[in-house]
């Protein structure tokens, strides 16, 4: 099968090229910037070719002549990040009916049970791609996970750096919400398994065998990286806060870690686990949070070239913002001053707009002429 990978260099795609490659396939891979190619030891094996989902003649020439896309694109970042998902979606979504692809898998976000009105944007943003790409007609398998656990995963580096970096965990109240990781092998092996399985568009929630409140998980990881980090409930804090302080402990882009964060006020596990009957090899065993987050966790060594390496631990590639500080003294360090820079910066703005508030809205005059006649 020939595949085009969108979003080649990001954390899932750089880890599934060569997963479809050691299963036969050919693979087109998508870059903005074919230089950033060279990185990856895999380039060399597959088709390089430049790809920006909002460039319209690039998409329809990337899926040329292909019988299968993988898509992992999504954008974050930004206000206008949902128009930016939604125009993206219906290109790929047109040049994919035009040219014949047979099949579309989509990496997307487990939608909680609530009505459609209470999804953060960024989940919304990420349903809505899944109908984008559906309705193209061409047969779209949706993979919707959580949290996925590996080093390089933005939301497994929100944990790390979070744990390593906050001395005193300061939880919110409502952050009871319950959620299902799943491990970066097992997302690769559904991946696969949504490429061959034969049935009609659908979405397959997947997620591996715990399931806990948030809460939880910050404490497991700290437990399993050996950090003492105390646990206290407060009440009161709203979300956007939440997230405008994780923005600034963390070295995560701070938008993407705002719209994660909004997502946590909901549950985000499974519904069904069709996926490990439909997508996975017979007796495939799914890894539990503990094993993978040892294997996140494991220094790489050095002397072992990257693509003998276990995907779920670092890579030579992963971006600049990833990676821990181990949680001694300068990762404390590092988010106190975080800390204190944010809430100084927020109290800035909050004098500056008290001592020069904005003029007031002036109501449009109301007309005395008589409307038109029909």
């Amino acid at each position: 099968m020939k595949i085009l990978v969108t979003g080649s260099s990001g954390y899932v795609g750089s880890r599934v090229v060569p997963r479809l490659l050691a299963e036969g396939h050919t693979v087109r891979a998508g870059f903005t910037d074919v230089d950033k190619a060279a990185a990856f030891w895999w380039a060399q094996h597959c088709e390089v070719v430049r790809l920006d989902v909002l460039e319209q003649s690039t998409v329809a020439a990337g899926v040329e002549g292909t019988d299968a896309v993988l898509y992992l694109v999504h954008s974050m970042a930004g206000g206008d990040f949902a128009e930016k998902d939604r125009t993206a979606a219906r290109g790929m979504a047109r040049a994919c009916a035009d040219a014949g692809v047979e099949r579309i898998v989509y990496l997307s976000g487990i939608v909680p049970r609530v009505p459609e009105a209470e999804l953060s944007e960024h989940i919304r943003s990420r349903l809505e791609v899944e109908r984008l790409l559906t309705e193209s007609g061409v047969p779209t398998i949706s993979l919707r996970a959580a949290v996925i656990v590996g080093a390089g995963s933005t939301s497994f580096e929100i944990i790390r750096q979070i744990s390593e970096r906050l001395p005193v965990h300061a939880i919110p109240v409502w952050m009871d919400s319950r959620v299902q990781p799943i491990a970066l092998v097992d997302v690769l092996e559904a991946i696969v398994g949504a490429l061959r399985v034969q049935t009609a568009s659908r979405c397959y929630d997947i997620g591996g065998p715990d399931r806990m409140p948030y809460a939880q998980l910050l404490s497991r990881y700290a437990e399993i990286a050996q950090l003492n980090r105390p646990q206290v409930g407060i009440p009161g804090l709203p979300t956007e806060l939440v997230g405008m302080l994780a923005g600034a402990l963390t070295d995560v882009p701070s938008a993407t870690v705002e719209a994660l964060i909004e997502s946590l006020q909901h549950d985000m596990v499974a519904g069904e686990c069709d996926f490990t009957d439909d997508l996975l090899p017979e007796e495939h065993p799914l890894l539990g949070l503990e094993d993978s987050i040892r294997r996140a966790l494991a220094e790489p060594d050095e002397a072992i070239p990257a693509q003998n390496r276990d995907p779920m631990a670092a890579m030579p590639f992963d971006p600049g913002w990833s990676g821990g500080q181990g949680g001694g003294i300068a990762s404390a360090l590092a988010g106190l001053s975080a800390v204190t820079s944010a809430v100084t910066s927020s109290v800035a703005a909050a004098v500056r707009d008290t001592l020069n508030p904005a003029p007031p809205t002036t109501a449009p005059a109301r007309s005395t002429s008589s409307p038109p006649s029909a």
